[in-house]
């Protein structure tokens, strides 16, 4: 499952924007990768003040870094439509200017990675993975959105 760790100073976020924001991120997947939103997953992690530094000075701006943790497989249009995504919901929901966003994407192949105890299934199989898991593995993935 894409995994996005979104970063940014301790109380930076409102608990509606990081819902907002992990709402939009998860649209933003589904639409650019085509796969399911169950597959994705968003969490916040709060940077104290001081244990953040950019050129080995302390940071003094309102970045917010989100890194992006997919399945291996997909097009760089995809890519880059799905970081573009990121870019302007992070940006219009966290209101800060385009430069305080920085997004990363790193890929892992999907033959690496076990979830909901199954293996994944490589990008455009989907379903048909969907369709071939337990019958209780499917329902608990669908309840999920």
């Amino acid at each position: 499952m894409p995994t996005y760790v979104v970063s940014a100073a301790a109380g930076r976020f409102t608990e509606d924007e990081k819902l907002r924001i992990a709402q939009a991120i998860t649209q933003s997947h589904s639409e650019a990768t085509g796969a399911q939103c169950f597959f994705a997953q968003v969490i916040f992690t709060d940077v104290a003040r001081g244990n953040h530094f950019i050129g080995g000075s302390p940071l003094r701006a309102e970045q917010i870094f989100v890194h992006g943790h997919i399945r291996a497989g997909r097009s760089d249009d995809k890519k880059q439509l799905l970081l573009s995504r990121i870019v302007d919901s992070v940006m219009k929901i966290a209101s800060v200017e385009r430069r305080f966003v920085w997004v990363y994407i790193s890929e892992i192949p999907a033959l690496q990675m076990i979830e909901y105890g199954h293996e994944l299934p490589i990008p455009g199989e989907e379903e048909r993975w969907l369709e071939n898991l337990p019958q209780a593995d499917r329902e608990y993935l669908l309840s999920l959105g």
